[in-house]
């Protein structure tokens, strides 16, 4: 039995009136996990909507909390790290992560951003020890698989695309979920959404096919 964690990130809502108004990279997931709860009924499904439940922001005082050794934190320290240790707890636990972003200003949103920087602390996610040199930092976690999930307004994004070298979103969260524990990443995407033509309703009937087909290969 694998444990899945499923975070969406999308500020929309999937149940609007008008469909066009709904969230695709959260369709996407929901997607995905029907298709893998499908094949794998004994799986379990953990589910963070970070879009209607947006993570804190880090502060002065929360950077103190985590450098604070766990013995010597007081109850307040304690308490600014509770959400923090909540979602580490999450994705220690997880075989399988699926993210859904849809770009935002060429990069994530600021919810995802928000949950990432609440994930990463040193004795938790990393080690950092200066004997390594100038590559102090290793990740503590390890055998994670993640599926990242996204959609975006233009096209172009992907390796060798017109606007590759504006693509923010994937290539961040990719070096990021090292720090998570993932060995095996994969990116599935829709493009066009602002041009609402063809284009993007063939984009996203292939999402769909392929992510049929990476369930068939991974689940």
């Amino acid at each position: 039995m694998k444990k899945i964690l499923h975070i969406d990130s999308s500020v929309r809502r999937t149940d609007n009136s008008t469909a066009s108004y709904n969230s695709i990279s959260k369709e996407f997931g929901r997607y995905f996990i029907a298709s893998w709860m499908n094949k794998n009924h004994q799986d379990t499904v953990t589910y963070r909507d970070l879009g209607l439940n947006p993570p804190e922001f880090i502060s002065q005082e929360w950077i103190a909390a985590a450098f604070t050794p766990e013995r010597q934190r007081g109850k307040e320290q304690t308490l600014i790290l509770a959400q923090s240790d909540l979602y580490f707890e999450e994705v220690a636990q997880a075989d399988v992560i699926v993210i859904t972003a849809p770009m935002y200003n060429y990069g994530m949103p600021a919810v995802l951003k928000a949950w990432f920087d609440q994930m990463m602390r040193v004795g938790k996610t990393f080690t950092f020890d200066l004997a390594r040199g100038d590559f102090p930092i290793e990740p503590v976690l390890s055998g994670k698989t993640l599926v990242l999930l996204t959609s975006s307004g233009e096209f172009g994004f992907g390796a060798g695309g017109v606007r590759e070298h504006m693509n923010h979103l994937s290539p961040h969260i990719k070096e990021l979920t090292k720090y998570l524990g993932v060995d095996q990443f994969y990116e599935i995407g829709s493009e066009y959404q602002e041009f609402a033509d063809d284009r993007h309703a063939a984009s996203v009937e292939k999402a769909k096919r392929n992510i049929e087909s990476l369930v068939k290969q991974i689940g």
